[in-house]
């Protein structure tokens, strides 16, 4: 085995990213399916997918998701808060896949700012990621967050993850907007449309999200009684529960100031728009590349004095 050459893996639910690495330098990139589209086991998957690069005698394969959930390869058990990249790296569940050495990141867990219990897988190779990225983010109290499905907000304390907070914002968006009577008013399925997103912010802002229940119905009945396009609805649907989010993470973790935004352009950018309207700024931070940061700071050969090529 060569102890320059690793596989690093990002493996959530609905997506594989594969990367064959020789120090810091990808070598090669593949896709494949998520852990909850998968026709074969994930070993029987990640063999095939790997099946050449073994040609390169990788002395590693990391990876993290929730490929280490209790639906994907195998169970790697949470992690307690507070962590930093040294306490995960020591919880790294290690397994053969026929001869080559796998091992699996464990999620996070804690008792989020509500006092209930809480967890993330993957985000917290992000987080480290983004602490490697931008050493300053390493050093005193900083708020992050992580837009998508299930949007998570984190508190990192002098490089440890100390607690964080989960809201499945675009799971309800994509529940409302596909499956209830909220979308139903009007014709056509375009994109939402930014007017439509203000306004919802601008409605948190006005009313507060304790109300949000009550403001979400507007986004049928302006329809009906306002000619509202429904590309504005879903706008302002969308802008009503991101905003209703950020206001309501602003109340419980005080003064937003700058909060750093990991994840796709496009949401994040969203994100920061109502964070910026409830008083904060933001700076962005690639999902992708926090990834692969947070697998190289994570990964054993790169923290155990091992020499691997730049």
């Amino acid at each position: 085995m060569d102890s320059s050459i690793t596989i690093f893996g990002d493996w959530g639910t609905s997506r594989l990213r594969l990367y064959l690495r020789q120090g810091k330098s990808v070598l090669d990139r593949r896709d494949g399916p998520g852990i909850g589209a998968l026709k074969a086991s994930p070993r029987e998957t990640f063999l095939e997918l790997v099946g050449d690069w073994r040609e390169a005698k990788p002395s590693l394969a990391l990876l993290c998701g929730m490929v280490g959930s209790r639906n994907g390869w195998q169970e790697a058990a949470y992690a307690p808060c507070p962590a930093n990249a040294a306490d995960i790296r020591q919880r790294l569940l290690h397994i053969d896949a026929d001869g080559l050495p796998v091992a699996i990141v464990p999620g996070l867990s804690c008792r989020n700012a509500l006092g209930g219990p809480d967890v993330m897988r993957g985000e917290e190779t992000q987080i480290l990621g983004a602490l490697a990225l931008n050493p300053d983010l390493a050093k005193g109290r900083h708020l992050l967050a992580l837009p998508g499905t299930h949007t998570k907000w984190v508190v990192v304390e002098d490089g440890a993850i100390t607690s964080f907070l989960t809201a499945p914002v675009g799971e309800l968006y994509a529940l409302l907007r596909e499956h209830s009577i909220l979308a139903k008013a009007a014709p056509g399925d375009g994109p939402e449309s930014p007017e439509g997103f203000a306004r919802g912010v601008a409605r948190i802002i006005e009313q507060g999200p304790a109300r949000l229940a009550h403001l979400i119905f507007e986004t049928r009945s302006r329809q009906l009684l306002d000619n509202l396009p429904k590309d504005e609805a879903m706008g302002f649907l969308s802008g009503l529960l991101i905003g209703s989010d950020v206001a309501a993470t602003a109340s419980w973790f005080g003064d937003l100031g700058q909060v750093s935004l990991i994840g796709a352009p496009a949401l994040g950018a969203l994100y920061a728009q109502a964070i910026a309207a409830h008083g904060g700024s933001c700076v962005a931070v690639d999902g992708d590349s926090a990834v692969l940061a947070g697998l190289s700071t994570l990964s054993p050969a790169q923290n155990s004095g091992v020499h691997v090529l730049a």
